[in-house]
Order: structure tokens, then C-alpha cells, then sequence
């Protein structure tokens, strides 16, 4: 129940004070290793009741309860909602009130149903809280099953649809393409893969075009999955009907172009960042999926080692420095550092951000998104930042030398600036801002401390099992592995739950650099990153390899993933 909403399930309840802390930790990191849903674990202990969860739950989302469900709802009333609406937000209609109608949502905790909906009926929204079960059992009472055709049967149609060239016909009206027999398939398909991507949690999808074929494919944890690729002759209307999706300019294709679509899945709602490249074969289309309700901003609810929380909540606390995180593209740097805004976000702190683009929305943080085409570049925008009177500063990247002197200066002049960079290890941060030209006696007067980390993926518990790897294997890794959790290495055989790729999530990965007076010493003297790193692990830096060793000892992850990604 609810599997999506674990941080507010736990938010709820901590506030209701009806369980001890000590509990609802341990709970909370049981839902996290097994992959349940908290609420389910909290109804199985016997703890607590599954209508006095629910009733907590309305309560804290300050909507009404309905304790005691009709079995069926009016059917006066549930006509006043189309049944592809009615599935699509999961909603119920249970009554209207003059110019308001009162829904039972199977996800109350989508905030996208009240604002979807106020607009397409013209009525004020409230959401009643009622067992997720019922509502689904209302869904299929009122409004019947949905056939809804599987991907073979789609691609069976589309093979069967003509090549068609005719592209001038395409139109965003009511987000269809064209007027051809074929486009209710194509939009059919489009929405099945998107709807697939997200219930599997990728992070993106790609739809790459080729001369004799046309690939799509999903990164989930980190690894690209191919799905069944459909005709060739449709790479133009598919990539069309997302570029109307979009709002982007369909007449050009020349260069690359970025956009952005929101969508609701299964009751939630979906952001999806577009962006479009020119290739020899058509457009290169990715899709980064920013899915709100898979995003835990807690830095207790993180996975995170218990020291390396205790250094974030120290860097929160400061009135004023530098913190870096460090690494490639899609390791998490942006959910760490917003992980600490989080713990900042009250009151009595002014926080301006500066992002490309801004990923996810925080009330109370005021977010700019760089625009390089009316020239609001990170430089730019952290120039204007200094006379916002801000307390803390987060910049999405620093690119240039412009940036980081601003930063820098910013640090200095009172504020605590969060920013990342693209280095392979925490203390290369340092020699690339040097080598950038910065000044060497400027950046030791103000960084704090830098944090590199990897994501790696996790091996499925369903499917863990007992392996023995090579010799040669382990001596790859240049260091001395113990036995493994009992004197064993795990490695997942492929299971249901797993999709037979024998993981399921991902774990990560950290190198905490914490400067000390000898290292800023050695900044001065512009010392090389490998002086820099020994002195560094003199001092009790531990390694993203040697963080490597410790989850495979642990049994969470394989010896082929610490290799391939550090």
C-alpha cells in the first residue's frame, strides 16, 4: 500500500506519535532492504490498524477520511468523470457540493489530481482518503476493466500501417498526430512505453534511430535495457508525437532542441526532461525521467554510511565555505545536495539555487534554470545571487573559470555555496579548480570539503546467492578483499522481481575529502592530486574503491560493478 510514498508514510506516522522512533527507524530501513512498501510492514507487525493508518494519513495530508465506504459509489455522480480520466488519476467521484466534488483518490498523495482536475472540470477538488483496495474496486465496478492492448498487439498494428511521410498534418491539439488512421497507434504506443519505463523505475529512455532500425531503450539502475524495436518507418511519427508532447518546433531538425513533458502514470504524476538530437538517420530523442515519488530528500532515509550523514549535517550547519560533490552524470550528486537543502529549508535561511535545468521543485527555495539563449549563465545568475541576500547558495555545475571565482568569492563574503564538478575523485576537485585558474590560496581559504561517489547496483535479495569468482577476479581490484559476509561472495542468479537481471536498486558509493590545515598547505603549494590523495588517506579518507571493498563484503554488490565504476 502506497509503495511510493514511503518518506510521507514515515512523516505521518512520526507525527501522529503513535509509534516509537526506534520502531519506525527500524521499519524504515526493513522497507528499504526488502523492497516493501512501509506501510505494509507497519500493518503486518500488528502495531496498528489499516484503518487507523489511514485515518493518520488523511490527517496529515489535512483531507477528510471516509471510514465507512458505500459499495457503490452514486452513479449520477461518477458520470460527471470520463472512465479514461477516472483510471488515469485513479479517482472515484463520491459527491458533489455546489461547485465542488469530492474524489476517493487511490493515491491521495498525488498533488497533480487537484491541479489536473480543477482545470479539465471546472470544479474545486477534495480529496478523500479511502482504502486504496476499494477505490480500485470502484475503478473496476463503475467504470469496468480497461483494454488496454499489449505492446505485441501494437506493434502487430503498426507494422501493418503504411510508411507515411506526411508530417505536415501533425498537430498538438488535444495531443494528437495528424488525422491518418495510424496515429491513435502511434500515440497508443508512445504512451505504453512511457507508462513502462516509469512503473520499471528507469531514469531514461532512449529512442535512437538507425538505417535499417529503430532502437528504444530504458536505463534502469544504471544499465541500458532494449525492448522490442518497433518498424523503422515510424521513427518520424514517434519522434514527432514527442516532440509535440513537448511544446518543441516539429519543422526543425537541425538542431539539437530540449523540452519538457509532464504526465500522470498510475495516480502519480511524472516530469520528463526532453531532449532532441540531430543525427544521419533522424532525431535522437532521450527522456530523463524525474519521478517525485521515487525521490527521498531525507538524508536519514538515504542509505547513506552513518559518518558520512553526520559530515552532511555539519556542511548544513556552516555559515559560510565551499562544499563540492564529485562525479559522472547520473550518480546522484543533485539528490545530495538537495538533500542538505532539505535540512536547511526553514524559515530563517534565504536559499537561491542556479540549475540546468532545475529537476525538482522544493517549496520554500527559490530556483533559476540557466537559459545560455538570453545569456542567464551560472556566472551571470551567481553575480545577481550576491544581491538577493542569500544565507545558502547552490549552483548545479561550475564550468568556467567566471563561476568558480563567483562561488568562491561568495563563500567568502559569508554564504555557504553547494556546487558540484566533473572529476574522478574527491581530491582531483581540487588540481582541476587550480588548473582552471583559480587561485590556489583562494580555494584553501574556502573549501570545506569535497564528496566523490558512484552508484552502483544492488544485488537482488530475492535472488542472492552464493558465488565463488575468479582469482584473477579479485586481484584486479589491487587490494586486499576479506572473505566476504560469512566467508562467502553473492551474486544474484535472475529472478521475477529482478526481471532475471539479478539486481534490483542501486547503492552508492563515497569518498569524503574533509580539508585539513596540512592539505591546505599542500593547495597553496599547488601539489598534485596524488600527494594530495596520500596525505588525504593518511588522515582517514577512505577510498570509492576501498568503499567498493566494504559492499562487497557486505554482500551488496558484485566485484564486476566496484570494477566497473571505480
Amino acid at each position: 500500500m502506497f509503495e511510493d510514498h514511503n518518506s510521507s508514510i514515515y512523516n505521518a506516522i512520526s507525527a501522529s506519535n503513535l509509534l516509537s522512533a526506534e520502531k519506525l527507524v527500524a521499519w524504515d530501513g526493513q522497507s528499504r532492504h526488502s523492497g516493501q512498501s512501509l506501510a505494509d510492514i507497519i500493518l503486518q507487525s500488528g502495531e496498528m490498524s489499516r484503518p487507523r493508518l489511514l485515518e493518520i494519513i488523511a490527517r496529515y495530508l489535512q483531507c477528510d477520511y471516509l471510514d465507512e465506504p458505500p459499495a457503490v459509489p452514486p452513479e449520477s455522480v461518477c458520470r460527471l468523470l470520463k472512465p479514461e480520466i477516472a483510471r488515469k488519476y485513479a479517482v472515484v467521484p463520491l459527491r458533489v457540493e455546489g461547485s465542488s466534488i469530492h474524489l476517493a483518490a487511490r493515491d491521495p498523495f498525488n498533488s497533480q489530481i487537484v491541479e489536473d482536475l480543477t482545470f479539465s472540470l471546472n470544479k474545486d477538488i477534495y480529496i478523500v482518503v479511502c482504502d486504496p483496495d476499494r477505490v480500485n474496486q470502484w475503478l473496476s465496478q463503475v467504470y469496468g476493466e480497461e483494454k488496454a492492448n499489449s505492446i505485441d498487439e501494437i506493434l502487430t498494428q503498426l507494422e501493418l500501417e503504411p510508411a507515411t511521410s506526411d508530417l505536415d498534418s501533425i498537430n498538438g491539439e488535444g495531443g494528437g498526430i495528424g488525422v491518418n488512421s495510424g496515429d491513435s497507434t502511434v500515440i497508443q504506443f508512445v504512451e505504453f512505453i512511457l507508462t513502462q519505463a516509469v512503473e520499471e523505475h528507469a531514469s531514461d529512455i532512449h529512442f535512437e534511430p538507425y538505417e535499417d532500425r529503430f532502437r528504444i531503450r530504458y536505463r534502469v539502475d544504471g544499465a541500458l535495457r532494449e525492448m522490442h524495436p518497433p518498424p523503422r518507418h515510424l521513427v518520424q511519427p514517434i519522434t514527432a508525437r514527442l516532440k509535440v508532447m513537448a511544446n518543441l518546433n516539429l519543422a526543425e531538425k537541425r538542431v539539437p532542441q530540449d523540452g519538457r513533458i509532464r504526465i500522470t502514470v498510475a495516480g502519480r504524476p511524472v516530469d520528463l526532461r526532453v531532449s532532441t538530437l540531430p543525427t544521419s538517420f533522424g532525431e535522437s530523442v532521450v527522456l530523463r525521467i524525474l519521478d517525485k515519488s521515487n525521490i527521498d530528500l531525507d538524508l536519514d532515509r538515504l542509505n547513506l554510511p552513518p559518518g558520512l550523514v553526520r559530515q552532511l549535517r555539519r556542511i548544513a550547519r556552516l555559515p559560510h565555505g565551499l562544499f563540492i560533490v564529485t562525479g559522472p552524470t547520473g550518480c546522484g550528486k543533485t539528490t545530495t545536495l538537495y538533500s542538505i537543502l532539505r535540512e536547511i529549508n526553514r524559515p530563517d535561511n534565504k536559499i537561491l539555487t542556479i540549475e540546468d535545468p532545475v529537476e525538482y521543485e522544493i517549496d520554500g527555495i527559490m530556483q533559476i534554470a540557466v537559459n545560455p539563449q538570453i545569456n542567464l549563465t551560472f556566472s551571470r545568475a551567481l553575480r545577481s545571487f550576491l544581491r538577493h541576500d542569500p544565507d545558502k547558495i547552490l549552483v548545479g555545475e561550475i564550468r568556467d573559470l567566471e563561476t568558480a571565482r563567483i562561488a568562491v568569492q561568495a563563500s567568502l563574503t559569508g554564504h555557504l555555496v553547494l556546487t558540484t564538478l566533473h572529476t574522478n575523485n574527491a581530491p582531483g576537485a581540487i588540481t582541476r579548480l587550480i588548473d582552471m585558474g583559480l587561485e590556489p590560496y583562494l580555494l584553501a581559504a574556502t573549501l570545506d570539503s569535497v564528496l566523490a561517489q558512484r552508484l552502483l547496483r544492488r544485488i537482488c535479495a530475492a535472488c542472492r546467492q552464493p558465488l565463488q569468482p575468479p582469482c584473477g577476479l579479485i586481484d584486479q581490484l589491487g587490494a586486499d578483499l576479506s572473505s566476504g559476509e560469512n566467508g562467502q561472495y553473492f551474486s544474484g542468479t535472475g529472478c521475477h522481481s529482478c526481471r532475471d537481471e539479478g539486481f534490483l536498486g542501486r547503492i552508492g558509493l563515497y569518498e569524503m575529502l574533509v580539508l585539513s590545515d596540512s592539505l591546505r598547505e599542500m593547495i597553496v603549494q599547488k601539489a598534485s592530486v596524488h600527494a594530495l590523495a596520500g596525505i588525504a588517506r593518511k588522515e582517514g579518507m577512505r577510498t570509492l574503491r576501498e568503499d567498493g571493498l566494504r559492499a562487497i563484503d557486505e554482500g551488496l554488490t558484485t566485484i564486476d560493478e566496484v570494477l566497473k565504476y571505480t
